[in-house]
C-alpha cells in the first residue's frame, strides 16, 4: 500500500500494543514499541533507495528480498533492538521486537493483497504473488485507522480495546474484499471462459474492478461493477518474428531485463522507423484509457544498437490504476 497508510497503521499497532500492561503503564516501552512499529511498518519499502540506482533496479529490488521469508525477523531484530536499546528498555527488547515483527508482517500482507504484488516467498521463489482485494489507498481502512488514532491523541477512549476493535473489522474488512473478489472472477470467467487467467485492479471507490483476462491468443480488458461486464480492448499476442534480431538486440538493455522480471501479461510492439526500431514492452494488466501505463521502451538505430531506453509508469501516481 501507499507510505501514509503503512506508516498510519504502525500508529494504530502500537495504539493495539496497549493491551499489554507493560506497555501501557511504563511510558518508555510504550514510546520503544511505537517506534517500532511506526518504523518496522515502513521498513520493507526501504528499498525505495534502489532508485539511485535507476529505475530498473527499483523496478528489480521493489518489494522483493525486503518482503521476502527471512525479511520480517532481520527488521524485527535490526529495528526492535534499536528502539528497545534508544529508550533504554532493553529488558523488554523481546516484546519491542515481537511488535516490530507485527508491523512488517502485516506491511508485507497488505501489499500481498494489492495487484502489484510481492516476492513473498524468496528466497525459495520469485514468483509474484498478488491477490487483487485491495486498491494501493483504501480510503475505508485509512479512514478509519485515523479516526482511531485521533481519539487515541484526544484521549476519547483507550486505545487498547478502542484498536482492537478496528483491527477486528479491519480483517473482516480484507475478508469481505477477498469474497467480492471472488465473486467477480467467477462471474468473468462465466462471461469470458473457465480457462482465462483474470487479473483484477479494485478501483478507489471499491465497487467496480478493471480487469485483464488472458484468453489464449489475446488479452481482453474492460471493466466490471455489479453484474455489468464492460469490455474495453481486445490485444491480440503478436509475436513479430520478421524482427526476431531486433527484438533480441533491444532485450539487452537492463531496463527490459528488469520489468521481464516482473511482468506477467506482455504486449510486445516493434515500430520501425526511419532512422531505426522502437521496441516495447507492456504489461497489459495495468492499462489505462485504452493505452498500456506500465512498460519498456528501446530506441535502436538501424545497426540495431540500443540508443536509449526507458523504463517504467507513463502516468501520475494519483491516477489509475491504483497499484
Amino acid at each position: 500500500m501507499d507510505t501514509g497508510s503503512h506508516l498510519l497503521f504502525g500508529a494504530t499497532l502500537g495504539g493495539l500494543a496497549m493491551l499489554n500492561p507493560a506497555v501501557a503503564v511504563h511510558p518508555a516501552i510504550g514510546y520503544a514499541v511505537l517506534a517500532g512499529t511506526v518504523i518496522g511498518s515502513h521498513a520493507p519499502d526501504f528499498d525505495v533507495f534502489a532508485r539511485l540506482k535507476g529505475k530498473a533496479a527499483y523496478i528489480r529490488n521493489h518489494r522483493g528480498i525486503s518482503h521476502s521469508v527471512p525479511a520480517p525477523l532481520i527488521w524485527a531484530a535490526a529495528i526492535g533492538l534499536s528502539s528497545a536499546w534508544l529508550f533504554g528498555v532493553m529488558e523488554h527488547v523481546l516484546l519491542v521486537m515481537f511488535w516490530t515483527l507485527a508491523a512488517v508482517c502485516f506491511h508485507i500482507v497488505l501489499d500481498l493483497f494489492n495487484t502489484y504484488g510481492v516476492q513473498c516467498l524468496r528466497p525459495f521463489s520469485r514468483k509474484w504473488w498478488h491477490l487483487d482485494a485491495l486498491c494501493l489507498f483504501d480510503p475505508y481502512l485509512f479512514g478509519a485507522h485515523l479516526i482511531g488514532l485521533i481519539c487515541w491523541m484526544l484521549g476519547v477512549l483507550p486505545p487498547g480495546p478502542l484498536f482492537a476493535c478496528i483491527y477486528v473489522l479491519t480483517f473482516v474488512y480484507i475478508a469481505v474484499r477477498l469474497r467480492m473478489r471472488w465473486r467477480v472472477r467467477r462471474r468473468l470467467k462465466l462471461h469470458l471462459g473457465s480457462t482465462a487467467r483474470i487479473t483484477l485492479v479494485p478501483s478507489l471507490a471499491g465497487g467496480s474492478w478493471q480487469f485483464t483476462a488472458d484468453c489464449g491468443d489475446c488479452y481482453r480488458a474492460g471493466t466490471i461493477s455489479g453484474s455489468q461486464i464492460h469490455l474495453e480492448s481486445t490485444v491480440l499476442k503478436h509475436e513479430p518474428s520478421e524482427h526476431t534480431p531486433v527484438v533480441k538486440a533491444a532485450m539487452e538493455a537492463d531496463g527490459v531485463k528488469a520489468f521481464l522480471g516482473f511482468a506477467e501479461q506482455v504486449h510486445l510492439q516493434v515500430e520501425e522507423k526511419q532512422d531505426g526500431y522502437e521496441v516495447s514492452w507492456k504489461d497489459v494488466r495495468f492499462w489505462r484509457d485504452n493505452r498500456m501505463a506500465f512498460g519498456v521502451e528501446v530506441t535502436l538505430d538501424r545497426d540495431m544498437k540500443v540508443l536509449g531506453h526507458h523504463v517504467g509508469w507513463s502516468k501520475r501516481s494519483w491516477e489509475s490504476p491504483h497499484v
